[in-house]
């Protein structure tokens, strides 16, 4: 009811009904019409009732109510559906996840979709991971074939199970995706048989945190731990932030990295 008050038969398309209005907001019957429900229904609805509903229905309600991703989730709750996933929202807290990033400076940082390209990342993700224009962007397609960072990761070997498991866990939440699909394609096309060997071991694993280590050309041995968060209002983006381990002086290393003698002493590719 409480959601029906703020909405506005002129937002909703109706005629306000002038004086003879004499709640604001929507009447039952308007949002049943608009829902294209019946109109007991509907009360049944509100009221609670043990009756039976479909997603598509409740899509119908949320969208007259201009109920918000969380309000949705929460429809489908109390009508003892399982909530859907929520819509992202194309621009919202892109701004924001790119100061968080760069606030992670020096330790490197990245943001991926769902397919695992590269959306944004930041310096450091350039001098230490090899992030750079020239690469496919791709995350799990440069591990494979990027000889730069393949070059520097001496734990490449026990990582590639890993990161082939959670794609596949990914993958296999979404089957008919066509973007999945793509990836999966030029992975067979470009990563060779050892992409093939750890896809056919059919291994399957959320994503987590993962240990890395890796031979850089300046400083030498990096320790760092990659962990991969999701973001509730965008939830097709996944943060990947790399904190350096108690070994090796790591945390040492990425500052001097980013300081003005490290940068001058940068001659391989970086992050523009």
């Amino acid at each position: 009811m409480s959601r029906r008050a703020r909405v506005s038969p002129a937002e909703a398309g109706l005629p306000d009904g002038g004086a003879r209005r004499r709640t604001p907001g929507l009447r039952r019957e308007e949002v049943a019409v608009l829902a294209g429900v019946g109109a007991s229904w509907y009360q049944w609805l509100e009221q609670g009732r043990d009756i039976s509903v479909s997603p598509q229905v409740l899509d119908s309600v949320a969208r007259v109510l201009r109920l918000s991703n969380a309000e949705r989730r929460h429809l489908y709750v109390l009508a003892g559906l399982n909530p859907p996933a929520p819509e992202p929202a194309p621009d919202h807290g892109c701004e924001g996840l790119r100061r968080l990033i760069d606030a992670w400076m020096p330790f490197p940082a990245h943001i991926m979709d769902r397919y695992y390209n590269c959306v944004i990342y930041n310096e450091a993700a350039g001098w230490v991971l090899g992030m750079r224009p020239g690469t496919t962007q791709n995350c799990l397609v440069d591990f494979f074939t990027d000889p730069l960072y393949r070059s520097r990761t001496k734990s490449w070997e026990q990582n590639a199970r890993t990161v082939v498991a959670q794609f596949r866990a990914a993958c296999s939440a979404c089957p008919d995706d066509e973007g999945f699909q793509a990836v999966l394609a030029e992975l067979r096309e470009t990563a060779g048989p050892e992409f093939a060997r750890l896809w056919d071991e059919r291994d399957i694993q959320d994503a987590g945190v993962v240990r890395k280590e890796l031979d850089h050309p300046l400083v030498g041995l990096l320790c760092v731990e990659s962990t991969a968060m999701k973001v509730p209002a965008r939830p097709d983006l996944t943060i990947v932030l790399h904190t350096p381990l108690d070994e090796a002086h790591t945390a040492a290393k990425l500052e001097w990295l980013a300081s003005p003698e490290g940068r001058r002493g940068a001659m391989y590719p970086v992050a523009g």
